[in-house]
């Protein structure tokens, strides 16, 4: 009987709260409104299960994203602080699966792995490759799985960028979909963040969530 492959959590905070966006990094295919379509991983299995996550990085919008017609991606800041509350996603997958999904969220070509338990051990690895999301971060256990997530490993503070409509409207759903919150819960939990407060955008807030 071939052996089981073992299983990590990702936990995300941006657009792959949407179980639909997610499923591209899975499975394959071009998110709603976005420019870029995603191969998929080597095992197409979806999550076998997900569930809400608590991260204390602080969530911020940055960089000019072409997937999402130039507007900010999302990321977290890395130097964690207890009080700061980021709504994450956790999804269960295969440890291939999660450095497949690395390896499409770094736009590496070639032969890529992660040694995972070098993380665990340090608790993180910045894989200096010059991408948007070269850190990855061991987050602790659930259900006796380890739980990664990856951020850029600087605070882009002079790349801070709103997010597209169409980008925050994904994040948006995914909020709904995976905390049932209400219109009000969202907007204020939105709107402090760096990239939202005092762009253009945060006077449309209350309409996005409402659509």
């Amino acid at each position: 009987m071939p052996q089981e492959e073992p299983k990590v959590w990702y936990a995300c905070y941006g657009s792959n709260l949407l179980k639909e966006r997610f499923s591209c990094y899975i499975g394959g295919g071009r998110p709603a409104n976005a420019k870029r379509v995603y191969p998929g991983c080597s095992n197409k299995t979806l999550p076998e299960k997900s569930k809400g996550i608590t991260i204390n990085g602080e969530l911020y919008f940055a960089k000019s994203s072409k997937t999402w017609s130039g507007g900010g991606a999302g990321f977290i800041k890395s130097d964690f602080d207890k009080n700061i509350k980021t709504l994450g996603r956790m999804y269960l997958i295969t440890q291939q699966q999660f450095v497949d999904l690395v390896q499409q969220e770094i736009k590496f070509e070639g032969d890529f792995d992660i040694d995972l338990q070098h993380v665990i051990k340090n608790r993180s690895l910045d894989m200096k490759n010059n991408s948007w999301y070269g850190k990855i971060i061991y987050l602790g256990e659930d259900e006796n799985c380890p739980i990664f997530t990856f951020t850029n490993e600087d605070y882009l503070k002079e790349e801070i960028n709103s997010p597209h409509e169409f980008y925050l409207k994904i994040i948006i759903d995914g909020l709904k979909e995976t905390y049932q919150m209400s219109e009000a819960e969202i907007e204020t939990y939105l709107k402090t963040k760096e990239g939202i407060k005092g762009f253009p955008i945060e006077a449309k807030l209350p309409q996005l969530i409402k659509n």
